[in-house]
């Protein structure tokens, strides 16, 4: 994630990432920062589930060398990612190369409202998002793992482009809104991880066509998978366990909930091999007061907490 360690291995990046790197490094630091934000988003969202999408002892590095719809998920939220940091880049100003984007005001309304200010050059996040991301990806007949690939990056793109906002303001007096100005916005990103997660959970296994030209479902009876749609090959491990070649650390360890019967339930979560019960001593600010001018005081309370972790 760091743009100087992406460089500096510069001899085994493809062509165009070889280019960027040498002509806009700049473009390489919102590539990291990108990675970052959807990095932030996946361990949101995978939070109470066995895979929790962590980094930790280089696991992730593991969990993407195979199709599964974890490393869908991953590829797709990194795409995003990428997108939604080039392009709020052209918007703060940081890249000389683009701007926000002002060609929507060619585009007539119905007099009620009209196109104003600069909206989010998304176009360009994209395109530089699909350049780097996809460079090293050359699809070859009936390789079935780039295809897959690929296809999951542009599904992630797309769910930022197609969820694509408007943002209006009002001008009159008074503040009367006898005119609204209104602009194209991108989705928030936890947004966005929203959407992917919801794509996550209805994935479709793929295999590749006859001809190895194109990907088709494993089961006869679903429809082809659209442009943004996650795509999958091989069934995910079931991540109860430590297993390094796989990259799974296990669940032993993790907090869970006694109660619940969802993904982040003791049952679920531990695979049935039951949780231990803790007490905790925590330090609060409590009673707070505001002391004119400027100033909070707060006294400490101690309330108990009782935590819960797989066995």
């Amino acid at each position: 994630m760091d743009p100087n360690s992406i460089c500096r291995k510069s001899r085994r990046l493809a062509g165009k990432q070889r280019e960027i790197c040498r002509k806009e490094i700049e473009i390489v630091e919102e590539v990291a920062n990108g990675a970052k934000i959807a990095l932030a988003e996946c361990q949101y969202q995978f939070r109470h589930r066995k895979w929790n999408c962590t980094t930790a002892k280089r696991s992730l590095d593991r969990v993407i060398r195979q199709d599964t719809r974890e490393s869908a998920f991953v590829y797709g939220i990194t795409a995003a990612g990428v997108v939604y940091s080039v392009t709020e880049a052209c918007n703060m100003g940081h890249l000389l190369q683009c701007t926000c984007d002002n060609h929507v005001q060619d585009i007539t309304t119905d007099g009620e409202w009209e196109w104003g200010g600069c909206g989010d050059n998304v176009e360009y996040g994209y395109k530089k998002s699909k350049e780097f991301m996809d460079a090293r990806k050359k699809k070859r007949r009936g390789d079935l793992t780039t295809r897959i690939q690929l296809h999951n990056n542009d599904a992630g793109r797309l769910t930022v482009k197609n969820h694509m906002r408007t943002e209006c303001k009002c001008h009159g007096l008074s503040g009367s809104c006898t005119l609204k100005t209104c602009w194209r916005k991108m989705p928030i990103f936890r947004h966005v991880g929203i959407i992917l997660k919801q794509k996550f959970d209805g994935a479709i296994q793929v295999q590749s066509s006859n001809d190895g030209k194109r990907l088709e479902t494993v089961l006869d009876t679903l429809k082809p998978p659209a442009k943004a749609d996650i795509v999958y090959s091989e069934k995910s491990p079931l991540f109860c366990k430590r297993n390094r070649k796989i990259g799974s650390l296990g669940t032993k360890g993790r907090e869970c909930i006694p109660d619940s019967m969802g993904v982040g339930g003791c049952d679920l979560l531990c695979c049935q091999r039951g949780y231990s019960t803790h007490k905790m001593t925590i330090r609060d600010n409590c009673k707070c007061r505001f002391i004119w001018c400027c100033d909070v005081r707060c006294e400490t309370c101690m309330r108990e907490k009782t935590i819960y972790r797989c066995l």
